[in-house]
């Protein structure tokens, strides 16, 4: 690992001078960084991606808590960590699917650690990303993405580019993109909300680029819209090669609320494992609006959510297979979530 500054500022403002202080021009070093639980720039540092010539410790300049607003909405710290935001009460009674969500992700032990706001800047999984010796152009705009010919088994099959075909590994934020979170931002130049459904971005010709978040701007807080009318039918479906500690091939966030008749007034879903972000179709959702719940509905629901979906790899690297897994993946989540809430669901596939 490179050397690097460490600052702990006690608030944001003091963050953010930090980051914004001039670094020798050193050509190994990268621009400085926030960090909070470490667990993925970490990783990315041990790596040889990233070689941050400062990190800014902001444990002590953001929130670190779960709160209820007054308006019902939900307000999660960015500092905030993964295992205290799934069993806060307010959480896992109001908000199951975001419980199930977080439950199903990393580690017991990663979860202590991982804060929420470190959640959303999670960066790919993609093996050639994280191996500094092969081309990548999410490390290295225009040197190549080998995985387009290679191993693809874990990638994109929805919003891909000629560029880039990985996907974004968080289970977390596929729950907070059914649920229309917003993510409140802070920089030396002011503040701003961002819609969630606009604060990952697909890779396109910028592959390098994983997000909207500038990078002089700090995430303070994230906020759920009252979500109580999907917490008696709502489930989080993760499938991944074994149960413990595995990223998703597929998952799915489904939320339904009902009326007195069993028919479906509003519907959520979002997918994880398929694209650079986590998916939602809203013509899809809408597909579901005064009907009662039934298989048919559903599977025509999951075959416009996947009516752009293409393989991608060669050979036995490709991952045409996450097409009809995804498409079983939806209709299986929205049968369940119509039956009643399931928290903490996980699957094996063999």
């Amino acid at each position: 690992m490179n050397p690097f500054e460490y600052l702990k500022p006690s608030d944001a403002r003091a963050a953010l001078e930090g980051i914004a202080m001039p670094t020798p021009s050193n050509a190994w070093q990268t621009p400085p960084r926030f960090v909070a639980g470490g667990t993925n720039l970490l990783d990315l540092m041990k790596e040889n991606v990233v070689r941050p010539s400062r990190l800014v410790d902001i444990n002590r300049a953001v929130s670190d808590k779960v709160e209820p607003m007054p308006d019902g909405s939900v307000r999660l710290g960015a500092a905030a960590r993964n295992a205290d935001t799934a069993y806060h009460a307010v959480v896992s009674t109001q908000l199951p699917l975001l419980a199930s969500a977080i439950l199903a992700g990393a580690s017991p032990q990663i979860r202590n650690m991982a804060s929420n706001g470190g959640n959303l800047l999670q960066r790919t999984r993609c093996v050639y990303f994280y191996d500094a010796g092969v081309p990548c152009n999410k490390r290295a705009p225009g040197s190549g993405c080998p995985a387009r010919e290679g191993l693809a088994r874990q990638h994109a099959v929805l919003g891909a580019s000629p560029h880039c075909i990985a996907v974004h590994p968080s289970d977390m934020c596929v729950a907070l993109a059914a649920l229309e979170a917003t993510v409140h931002v802070r920089s030396l130049r002011g503040e701003r909300d961002i819609a969630f459904a606009d604060f990952h971005t697909l890779p396109g010709d910028t592959p390098d680029i994983d997000s909207s978040l500038a990078a002089d701007e700090l995430i303070e807080h994230i906020t759920i819209p009252p979500s109580g009318q999907y917490a008696a039918h709502s489930i989080y479906l993760k499938l991944r090669e074994r149960q413990s500690y595995a990223f998703a091939l597929v998952s799915v966030a489904a939320a339904l609320d009902l009326d007195g008749d069993g028919r479906i007034r509003s519907a959520r879903l979002a997918l994880g494992g398929v694209a650079h972000k986590p998916w939602r179709d809203l013509s899809a959702e809408g597909l579901m609006t005064g009907h009662k719940p039934h298989t048919d509905l559903f599977e025509e629901v999951a075959s416009t959510v996947l009516r752009s979906a293409q393989p991608q790899g060669v050979g036995a690297g490709n991952n045409a297979f996450k097409i009809p897994m995804a498409r079983r993946a939806v209709v299986r989540a929205l049968e369940t979530a119509a039956l009643g809430t399931v928290t903490n669901t996980g699957d094996n596939v063999r």
